[in-house]
């Protein structure tokens, strides 16, 4: 199960990013009306209004790259937690930002996965 949990969390985090970086308007796919994003303290809520939000980053053609993962079961049944950290760079710019974000993974009826719940963080200094 362990290794299950592990190979999920991988798999959605190199699509995750790889939307984000290439194809942002079809990250709207991974989240739900209940959804939850919280963007460096703001909150957002369902799927509209956080892909509203994602898709308006003045981040132009950012580029992410993955330091960790990290995945646990949740006590969700079959729920997923994962938590990445890594580095984003931007256009134009000289030095990576570094960032940390943490998304929880429901199940689908489907067989795939939604993002239930999502917090990131930019980390300073």
């Amino acid at each position: 199960m362990e290794e299950q949990v592990e190979l999920v969390g991988k798999a959605f985090v190199d699509h995750y990013y790889h939307l984000f970086d290439n194809d942002r308007p079809s990250l709207s796919s991974l989240y739900q009306p209940s959804s939850i994003l919280s963007f460096e303290g703001q909150r957002l809520e369902g799927n509209e209004e956080i892909c509203n939000k994602l898709n308006q980053l003045p981040l132009g053609q950012c580029q992410h790259a993955i330091s960790t993962i990290d995945t646990q079961p949740s006590s969700f049944p079959g729920g997923i937690m994962v938590f990445v950290s890594g580095s984003l760079q931007l256009p134009g710019q000289d030095y990576p930002l570094r960032f940390s974000q943490m998304f929880h993974l429901i199940p689908t009826v489907e067989g795939s996965f939604y993002i239930q719940n999502d917090i990131f963080r930019l980390n300073y200094g």
